[in-house]
């Protein structure tokens, strides 16, 4: 998919992204801490199989690939730094296979969690390569799209901007997980990342993680001032309160997110989905809402 199919496609009403992959492969058995997700993702095709199948059932336009933090930084910190070609290549292909012919399949990106300097240790160069690297076989694998996501600072998702640019010419979501008041977690806000982003090729900007749907209205309404592409939602579940096992369990059900993800289209979000928490029936409900509602 081009640049400029994406944006025809974003234009014909709102589209929806899936739900959570890692809450929900916990759900089906992955242990909570002491895993690399990718890999037990790759090692449980059938389980990622039927989670794919139930979020395209239920409404899903695009669906992530599980390559979130198939990086050789993040592989690296789990000395599984020599899987990632295979991981990558494997996970978008077995997505595509899967539901590829109903949906738009997205390989994933994320943080490596290290701030670029002066405010840490990352260069731009050793970054940038990364990025180019994970990028390159995920494009190479087939995905149409590409998604950054939860990503702490603008800083970072410049670089993911500049390596997608140099390796090929796919359609690049980048989404930032912030505060209810738009701050970043490695300074700054995102009105000004994603003004920032959009400048350099972003096809979407958006905020996905740390928080519910219900404390995302002013940053939709600011997001959306900020810049003309389309703008993107994907939040928790509302706000988690963890067991005496140090389990998440996440507090808002179907409906209640399904009402605060219409009110953020309202708002002007396009792509709507969800994060921590939900679910094919989060989705489900969300599109249910939004093929009801009157005319924006």
């Amino acid at each position: 998919m081009t640049r400029e199919e994406f944006q025809r496609w974003t234009e014909k009403g709102p589209r929806l992204l899936d739900g959570a992959t890692g809450s929900y492969l916990r759900t089906r058995g992955m242990p909570a801490a002491g895993v690399c997700t990718e890999l037990w993702a790759y090692e449980h095709p059938d389980v990622v199989a039927d989670m794919q199948r139930a979020y395209a059932d239920a409404g899903s336009d695009i669906i992530y690939a599980p390559t979130f933090g198939a990086n050789r930084i993040t592989l690296g910190g789990m000395k599984l730094e020599d899987r990632l070609e295979e991981l990558n290549r494997v996970l978008v292909k077995r997505t595509k296979e899967t539901v590829g012919s109903r949906v738009l399949v997205a390989g994933d990106l994320s943080t490596t969690g290290q701030a670029l300097e002066p405010y840490g240790t990352m260069t731009y160069d050793v970054l940038l390569d990364v990025y180019r690297e994970q990028i390159r076989l995920i494009a190479e694998a087939g995905a149409d799209l590409l998604v950054a996501e939860t990503l702490l600072s603008a800083d970072e998702a410049m670089v993911i901007c500049d390596a997608a640019r140099e390796v090929c010419g796919l359609p690049v979501l980048i989404s930032f997980t912030c505060e209810g008041d738009g701050s970043l977690y490695f300074g700054g806000n995102v009105y000004e990342a994603a003004a920032a982003v959009e400048a350099m090729g972003a096809s979407a900007v958006g905020v996905n993680c740390s928080v519910g749907p219900d404390q995302l209205e002013a940053v939709m309404v600011g997001l959306c001032e900020a810049v003309s592409v389309p703008v993107m939602a994907k939040p928790n579940a509302g706000m988690p309160a963890i067991t005496e096992k140090g389990e998440a369990v996440y507090s808002m059900k179907e409906e209640e997110f399904a009402r605060h993800l219409e009110r953020l289209h309202r708002r002007g979000a396009v792509l709507l989905g969800g994060c921590c928490g939900t679910t094919p029936d989060y989705i489900r409900e969300v599109k249910r809402r939004l093929q009801e509602m009157p005319e924006v």
